[in-house]
């Protein structure tokens, strides 16, 4: 089935993927990629985050009064602020719209690249879609690993899909070519210190 999914005389960005009306696990079924949802154990930073309580209080005063329709809302005053603090912690350099072509069927722009000896991305879920963002995040977790040397020491490529105001993370095995989906979910601000923990010990 997934043979018919994707068309290999075409060209498909990664959003093309986000719109694609198929099962997440035969859409990646075609680039010899499994899927599995399960609970993730990530390890939560211990160092001080002094922005922390600045970070939560600004996201809690201008969360009532801003409309989230627009994905440029989303990405200016819930995913960005998030953004900066990690780079502040962990002194990581950040790409947006990051562009990547490893062939007609994996091309596009990584909303945000976040680099150290470890990388991460983070996209953002268009019309607050998750399900569908994942399967977006994973198509361009296939695209990075077939663009970064393969000699990586980062055996696992991690990342995160957003809604602004919610975060899931998700893994991709690049030996056993295994996307994992958290069944976790990460709301902001209530849980944006576990958020801030977890991704500046990706990048640490």
């Amino acid at each position: 089935m997934s043979k018919n999914i994707i068309q290999p005389e075409q060209s498909y960005t990664f959003a093309d993927y986000f719109k694609l009306n198929f099962a997440p696990q035969d859409i990646l079924a075609y680039f010899e990629v499994n899927l599995q949802k399960k609970n993730l154990e990530f390890t939560r930073s211990e160092r001080h985050l002094d922005r922390l309580t600045d970070l939560k209080q600004r996201i809690e005063e201008c969360l009532p009064r801003l409309t989230l329709t627009s994905e440029a809302a989303r990405r200016e005053f819930l995913i960005a602020p998030v953004l900066i603090d990690v780079l502040h912690y962990t002194e990581a350099t950040l790409s947006v719209e990051y562009p990547v072509i490893v062939s007609n069927q994996l091309r596009g722009s990584l909303d945000y690249f976040l680099q150290t000896q470890q990388t991460v991305l983070v996209i953002e879920a268009k019309n607050e879609d998750l399900e569908r963002g994942f399967v977006q995040l994973a198509v361009e977790f296939i695209a990075l690993d077939r663009w970064l040397d393969s000699d990586l020491e980062q055996a696992i490529l991690k990342g995160a899909v957003s809604t602004g105001t919610i975060w899931q993370f998700g893994t991709y095995n690049r030996k056993t070519r295994l996307v994992t989906q958290d069944l976790n979910m990460y709301r902001v601000p209530a849980d944006v210190e576990d958020l801030l923990r977890i991704l500046v010990n990706l990048l640490d």
